[in-house]
């Protein structure tokens, strides 16, 4: 065992083998001085450095960083599956049992190793279609896989009911499908079940949530806890989320640059982390506890792997950092019961990163006493996020209806009408000038429908969109009067997509992406002033110099880069309205706070409203409460409840925003409860068939039968700046709801006094 020197770090060599080795219990897999090399010609890129770490057994250990921390490497590295020319150092070593000799997972081969990948570690990767064969259907994944390792098919068939059982799914039903028939949710799913049917110890999960919608995510984070349990396993849960994963992980392990940074309890990492990194993390997290002010991004950026700093990879980004932090590495010191940090000033760590996660709490609760009593009051007396304008709204929507009929095959196109899928479904809404509208709900929900609609890239089925007055399709066909040309619609409503990457041109260099529109719409700009523009945005936005940006191709920027020059694109038309359709999500979430800030600051200089489209309530929280805008939730076409952030997210209305409230995983881990979500069923219905009366009634842990036939109004406010709707019979105190019975699986409530 190692000695504690008197600066209160490990003795015993490196700071890899040191770690966690006074605190290790019981481990079924120990990762010790690993590291992953590529050799890149030139020099030799590091992509996981010195890490050891071990995974306790029957543990949730969490693993989080940024992306391209080295998290994913480390879970490859765990199953030697690092591909070439990656070479793997270091050791990995597996207990099969308690006390037993251990197997060294990088001297595994052949049959070995495929059998230790399958039956004693398995893993869950990010995307589960691309995990599938799409030509086998569900049933033939498990009956292949069994069948490959030597298993009774019939017996293991009988385990894959019952796994998928245990994650809320209709065996029959999805057994018998192929993954692309399968909602996001279900396939994630389906091949969790898939990973646990050689019946391994170890469960690794890379990113298993990111792609899933928020309440799916939390639903599945309930489903691992109940899983672990049921049948004994160990898993690393990888993520970039901290707060997702806080509650649910019993140990956090926290990643920078390839090294590991801090390991401890998942309560000890909030509540009291001694490395700068972790407090800094937590601070730059857009959540629903935190006051805005609080959130700040992380200065600078992460290193490149063929460009590792010496000494403390986070040395060039931390306030703590001095010549030591520099030159040497750090060694491991003791933070608390059962916590290292890798950090020579980490007792000062408090002092230079502050963050108290019981302020965070406290403040969020007066904020939703502040926001509950108002509301009493009603919303004349609210104090609305914005009051109505007197000038007319630059985009207007009434009675918005966005039909699609769903494509056929040759043959069914013969005898049967095609079925129609309900994206939006009569929605009024104005969006005035300087505006922020922050869309959110699931996948399917009808968000990025409605976006376009709003900014005239897609044509209603029904109603109408007007831009100043006047109708955008009637310009467009040309009937009628025009009183705005559609080429000036065109250039006043913009859009930023989700991913930047694949709306830009990889084989055109960046200033050739951003002239292609100005010498369309204003040919007769020089080039010395189109580039002037050009640069002059580039600056604004932090790209400098902007000479060298432009002249780079799309790869050889960073990510939130990349979201830069599409922001740039944009603004180059200065625009009245600006569709932001999921525009922080592919970010890491130390880059998020910083992203949305310059939309702020860019709204501010351009007048521009954004209509802000995102699943997750955090991020529409924080853009839309700090631009004093406002917060729509979709379900299933329709808008449910729009209003103020501070009123909709602290003070909800609508059974499905408190849905969507709770499945937002807060900064206290022990007020993340892990149990069932408080909905009656956790996947979305078919949006080519939805239910009858209120669209949510399928769901909704507080439907009654008038709920399953009559649909509740939004009400006439919808459309107005700072007031507050909502389209639920709830709302209403005299409503014929109060007297209905109460549909099965639903508590009854005699009154409107038990509404909350």
């Amino acid at each position: 065992m190692a000695s504690t020197r008197d600066d209160g770090s490990i003795e015993g060599g490196s700071r890899g083998r040191d770690q966690t080795a006074e605190a290790t219990e019981d481990p079924i897999v120990e990762v010790r001085d690993v590291s992953v090399t590529y050799d890149l010609q030139a020099r030799e890129a590091m992509v996981l450095d010195d890490v050891s770490l071990d995974l306790r057994r029957e543990e949730i250990l969490g693993c989080v960083g940024e992306s391209g921390s080295g998290k994913s490497m480390l879970a490859n590295a765990m199953m030697d599956a690092v591909e070439e020319p990656g070479i793997t150092t270091g050791s990995v070593r597996y207990y099969p049992e308690r006390d037993a000799e251990p197997v060294e997972v990088l001297d595994l081969e052949g049959d070995d190793l495929k059998q230790f990948r399958w039956e004693e570690i398995s893993m869950v990767f990010q995307g589960a279609l691309s995990s599938f064969n799409p030509t086998l259907s569900i049933r033939g994944h498990f009956e292949e896989t069994l069948d490959a390792h030597d298993y009774d098919v019939d017996e293991g068939m009988e385990r894959a009911r019952q796994l998928l059982s245990d994650l809320y799914l209709d065996p029959d039903r999805v057994l018998d499908s192929y993954a692309h028939e399968l909602s996001g949710g279900m396939s994630q799913r389906a091949l969790i079940a898939l990973s646990l049917i050689l019946e391994p110890d170890v469960l690794v999960m890379d990113e298993p949530t990111a792609a899933l919608d928020l309440l799916m995510q939390r639903s599945i984070l309930s489903l691992l806890d109940d899983i672990k349990e049921k049948y004994e396993l160990s898993i690393l849960f990888i993520t970039h989320d901290l707060p997702l994963v806080a509650g649910l992980a019993d140990r956090l392990a926290i990643l920078y640059a390839f090294e590991l940074a801090e390991v401890g309890p998942s309560e000890q990492i909030v509540r009291n982390s001694e490395h700068p990194y972790t407090r800094a993390l937590l601070k730059a997290v857009p959540n629903l506890d935190a006051p805005l002010e609080t959130m700040t991004p992380i200065e600078g950026t992460a290193p490149n792997p063929a460009h590792v700093p010496n000494g403390c990879h986070y040395a060039p980004r931390c306030p703590l950092a001095d010549q030591r932090c520099h030159d040497e590495q750090p060694g491991w010191f003791d933070a608390g019961t059962d916590q290292r940090t890798a950090c020579f000033h980490h007792d000062r760590a408090d002092e230079a990163v502050p963050f108290d996660v019981e302020d965070v709490l406290s403040s969020v609760e007066d904020v939703g006493d502040a926001s509950a009593a108002a509301d009493d009051f009603g919303s004349d007396t609210a104090g609305p996020a914005r009051t109505a304008s007197d000038q007319d709204p630059v985009v207007s929507l009434e009675n918005v209806d966005v039909h699609f009929e769903e494509e056929q095959g040759m043959i069914a196109s013969l005898f049967d009408e095609p079925d129609s899928v309900r994206a939006v479904d009569d929605v009024s809404i104005d969006i005035p000038e300087n505006d922020v509208l922050a869309l959110v709900g699931e996948s399917g929900c009808g968000k990025t429908t409605l976006g376009k609609a709003i900014i005239g890239v897609q044509r209603p089925t029904g109603g109408s969109v007007n831009y100043r007055g006047q109708d955008v399709w009637d310009a467009k066909d040309g009937v009628g009067s025009t009183d705005v040309e559609y080429g000036d619609i065109r250039r006043a409503l913009q859009i930023i997509h989700q991913d930047p990457g694949a709306s830009l041109n990889p084989n055109q260099k960046v200033v050739t992406s951003l002239e292609a529109p100005l010498k369309r719409w204003d040919p007769e700009l020089s080039t010395e002033d189109r580039r002037a523009r050009i640069y002059a945005l580039l600056d604004r936005v932090g790209m400098t110099p902007p000479e060298d940006y432009a002249n780079r191709f799309p790869h050889q920027l960073s990510g939130g880069e990349q979201q830069r020059v599409a922001l740039v694109r944009a603004l180059l038309m200065n625009p009245d309205v600006i569709l932001a359709d999921e525009a922080v999500s592919a970010l890491d979430v130390s880059l998020r706070v910083e992203t949305m800030d310059l939309l702020l600051e860019l709204q501010e200089q351009f007048n521009t409203s954004f209509v802000f489209i995102s699943h997750t309530l955090s991020n529409a929280r924080y853009l839309a409460e700090k631009a004093d805008g406002r917060i729509g939730i979709m379900y299933l076409g329709e808008l449910v409840e729009i209003g103020p952030p501070e009123q909709v997210l602290q003070d909800p209305k609508h059974p499905y925003t408190k849905v969507l409230r709770w499945a937002t995983a807060n900064l206290d881990p022990s007020d993340q409860e892990m149990r069932d979500p408080p909905v009656r069923s956790i996947d979305i219905p078919d949006p080519v068939d939805p239910p009858s009366g209120c669209r949510f009634h399928t769901r909704c842990p507080e439907a009654r039968e008038v709920c399953t036939s009559e649909a509740p109004d939004l009400g006439e406010n919808e459309s107005t700046p700072g007031a507050r709707a909502v389209a639920c019979h709830r709302s209403d105190d005299g409503h014929e709801y109060w007297h209905s019975p109460a549909l099965d699986g639903v508590e009854s409530a005699d009154s409107p006094t038990l509404q909350d």
